[in-house]
């Protein structure tokens, strides 16, 4: 029935065309597999070399001190370089009288000024507040200098907001060093009294705060002092248990011997 078709389907079951025949890629003959004793001649004797001019090579561990010695050498004159022009005296960013002034570390970078003003506000009334940012990009670099209005407010603040949490973060407080101490260095040029970049992780600070945690008796004595609270109380609780049981054993006895006595009526 293909003569009902029309010639356009008709098309659609013609057998195509063979394909072309193409001849295989000629490979070329390899060489064969050769040891290395054919080419040791090619090599230097090893009697004719100076071993004094070869280059030494070095181990991973020697690579990585030599480049730190490098870096460091190269920071210790970058800093030497950069203290010769510090003078906190005559920074005119700097103002306010330092006896009265306050140093705030280890900020968190979202603490803005009206949060911290209103921290230390509780100390006394603030003179003047500089957060402390970067001059490329204006973003707050983690401290502040706060001036007090009295140097009363100042000591105060300087005894109680140590380690005050502002924002998740414990603060470092301390009095401002730079115009009063003699020969100060800040953080940047190898001084301050942070020690939490020194070098491996247990070389480097953990606390919070300017002094260490207390440690020993005086620290463990409020949990020994509760958990010896906790057991008298325990214990207090336990003795009119046991006091009623008697009373209530005594009582039974009694009852019966009173049963006794009126049945021998």
């Amino acid at each position: 029935r293909a003569f009902i078709m029309p010639p356009s389907i008709l098309a659609l079951f013609e057998a195509r065309p063979p394909l072309p025949f193409i001849p295989p890629v000629p490979h070329p003959k390899m060489p064969t597999y050769l040891g290395l004793a054919s080419f040791i001649e090619h090599f230097e004797n090893p009697a004719d070399v100076d071993w004094s001019k070869m280059p030494k090579s070095e181990s991973k561990d020697v690579r990585k001190s030599r480049i730190r010695a490098e870096r460091l050498k190269k920071a210790e004159a970058r800093i030497a370089e950069d203290m010769q022009t510090w003078n906190p005296h005559e920074d005119p960013k700097i103002e306010g009288d330092p006896y009265k002034t306050l140093f705030i570390a280890r900020m968190s970078y979202e603490t803005t000024k009206h949060k911290l003003k209103r921290e230390f506000e509780q100390y006394g009334p603030i003179k003047r507040l500089r957060l402390v940012e970067d001059v490329n990009s204006g973003q707050p670099r983690g401290y502040a200098f706060i001036e007090f209005e009295k140097e009363r407010d100042m000591r105060q603040a300087y005894k109680l907001a140590d380690g005050k949490k502002i924002d998740g973060r414990r603060v470092l407080v301390d009095v401002e060093r730079g115009r009063s101490v003699k020969n100060w260095k800040p953080r940047r040029f190898g001084g301050g009294l942070g020690g939490t970049r020194i070098g491996a992780k247990e070389q480097n600070q953990i606390y919070s705060g300017r002094e260490p945690p207390a440690t020993g008796a005086g620290a463990s004595g409020g949990r020994d002092d509760r958990d010896r609270d906790r057991d008298r109380g325990r214990s207090e609780r336990d003795r009119p248990r046991e006091s009623s049981g008697y009373d209530r054993e005594r009582d039974r006895d009694r009852g019966d011997r009173r049963a006794e006595d009126r049945y021998r009526r």
